[in-house]
């Protein structure tokens, strides 16, 4: 997609490093995540307007702290330090950081010392988010301090003449409620970006792109249901029409409604050439036994491989493999830090197909976020309950029954699941909710139906609210909803007599229970 300019955000391992990207695409500017090091010259030939230094967890004092290439500063191009952005500007343009004589997180009130562009405007005095425990004691050679609180000297400072700033707060989170406002003035008033950044302009981009990279060739997609696969499905059919072969693996692992949602949507409405593949049978004679859900995972991955394949060489000839692959996908294989991290859990995609079925990978979005991705979709004609659908695991309801998945197990839970579905979107404000589900336990107790004695399962529920699926909080559903629900669920399904609400956020607990 041609664009008049484009931020780059040098991302030196901050939490909010994706934050901060997608503040600025949301005022309409194209901007892209990349490795803290990346050198001057990199950055000067693709023409950035403006560079962004992220904040950090890492100490500047630290003799192996990560830094930017010294020559960015010297390039003329406007640059924002955010945070530990700000400490290793300072430090790298002869200023002094020290540990701070009191560390500031969380709500912090700023007071402006100077006018400045980027608090044109503002109040005096502003609310902002602060996580740090250094702080700059003394500024480089022609900067000054633009904001201060009681305890740092130096919230923002800028050196105008070279088009130099950096914010101690971080203006990214909702914390920090004039943060876009400031990030605007950086990116419009400094930088001299154009707002033309937009998903209509992106597909006639990347329509006319598509039809020029395949020509007269084929192209298989592995439809899931979720959002990311159908809006890949939907861009490349625009572009190519009939050249697109979909194959949807009815796993059985589904919930309610799903695989006819899928068949109807884009067999029958998009009119798309839709293979169905009907596997429940070969996914639960494969997990029988299997309790691990490591385990579980790997054999579902697995398998749908093999399924996929299958389905694949019926078709002949293809050349492409689509794959909706998204920009946080591409952010993690950059790993800013070049550190280990621990597998929490395998995810599965269209990969490790066999060498007989060798394809060129499309990736038409991989630029995008998960938001983006719904806006494209919504301008493809996707209907709201696939764009808007709420994210579903890979392995579907096999993680959300604990211990063996069973098809009575899978049904149990499907039931169950529908009821918690239904209640939760007669909320009016459901959309906000990141995940709502339900989660077989295999723990049975003792209840009372009808003056008789049960013995049955446990249901958990499982609603939380999040922005990226990397932090998450369990949701303060009002009570009515919650007794609504649990009473559904073990009036309406039968072998449930007791539910439970989960209230574990992410950390330490994980969204999904296995």
């Amino acid at each position: 997609m041609k664009i008049s300019g484009w931020i780059a955000i040098l991302d030196f391992g901050s939490q909010y490093t994706q934050l901060i990207a997608r503040r600025i695409r949301e005022l309409g500017v194209y901007s892209e995540i990349l490795r803290y090091n990346t050198p001057a010259v990199a950055l000067q030939k693709r023409q950035a307007a403006g560079i962004i230094l992220s904040g950090g967890p890492a100490s500047v004092l630290d003799p192996n702290a990560p830094r930017p290439d010294s020559a960015l500063f010297d390039m003329g191009t406007p640059v924002l330090g955010i945070c530990y952005g700000l400490q290793t500007m300072a430090q790298n343009l002869g200023g002094t950081v020290q540990p701070g004589s009191q560390r500031e997180f969380g709500h912090v009130r700023i007071t402006r010392a100077v006018e400045s562009p980027l608090f044109e405007g503002l109040p005096g005095a502003l609310d902002v988010w602060m996580s740090h425990g250094d702080q700059v004691i003394d500024l480089p050679p022609g900067f000054r301090s633009t904001a201060r609180t009681e305890t740092c000297p130096v919230a923002a400072m800028a050196d105008e003449k070279r088009r130099l700033y950096g914010l101690q707060f971080h203006p990214e989170v909702a914390h920090t409620p004039r943060g876009r406002e400031i990030l605007s003035r950086f990116v419009f008033q400094v930088c001299g970006c154009t707002a033309d950044w937009n998903m209509g302009r992106f597909i006639e981009d990347r329509v006319a792109a598509l039809r020029e990279e395949i020509g007269g060739g084929q192209v298989l997609c592995g439809l899931s249901g979720g959002v990311d696969s159908a809006v890949t499905a939907a861009l490349i059919h625009q572009a190519i029409g009939q050249q697109l072969h979909c194959i949807f693996v009815d796993n059985g692992l589904l919930r309610a409604g799903e695989a006819e949602q899928v068949a109807e949507t884009f067999g029958q409405a998009f009119g798309m050439d839709l293979h169905v593949v009907r596997a429940g049978d070969r996914f639960f004679q494969a997990l029988r036994g299997v309790t691990d859900p490591e385990q579980k995972r790997k054999i579902i991955g697995r398998l749908f491989v093999e399924v996929f394949s299958e389905e694949a060489r019926r078709l002949g000839r293809v050349e492409f493999l689509a794959q909706g692959t998204l920009y946080p996908d591409v952010i993690e294989s950059i790993a800013p830090l070049g550190g280990p991290s621990a597998t929490i859990k395998s995810h599965h995609n269209v990969g490790g197909l066999p060498p007989d079925l060798a394809f060129s990978l499309i990736e038409p979005i991989r630029e995008l976020f998960k938001d983006e991705v719904r806006e494209l979709g919504r301008r493809l004609g996707l209907p709201s309950r696939i764009v808007d659908r709420q994210p579903f695991p890979g392995p579907g309801l096999a993680v959300r029954v604990l211990g063996e998945v069973t098809p009575e197990r899978v049904a149990l839970l499907r039931q169950a699941d529908q009821r918690v579905q239904e209640e939760i979107e007669k909320m009016e404000n459901y959309r906000d909710l990141w995940q709502s589900f339900a989660v077989l336990l295999p723990v049975q107790s003792v209840g009372v139906m009808g003056d008789g004695r049960t013995y049955e399962y446990t249901v958990a529920l499982r609603i939380v609210e999040s922005q990226d699926g990397m932090t998450a909080d369990w949701a303060r559903v009002p009570y009515e909803v919650l007794a609504r629900i649990s009473s559904r669920v073990i009036n309406e399904v039968r072998g449930v007599n007791r539910v439970v609400y989960d209230i574990s956020s992410k950390p330490p607990a994980t969204i999904e229970w296995e």
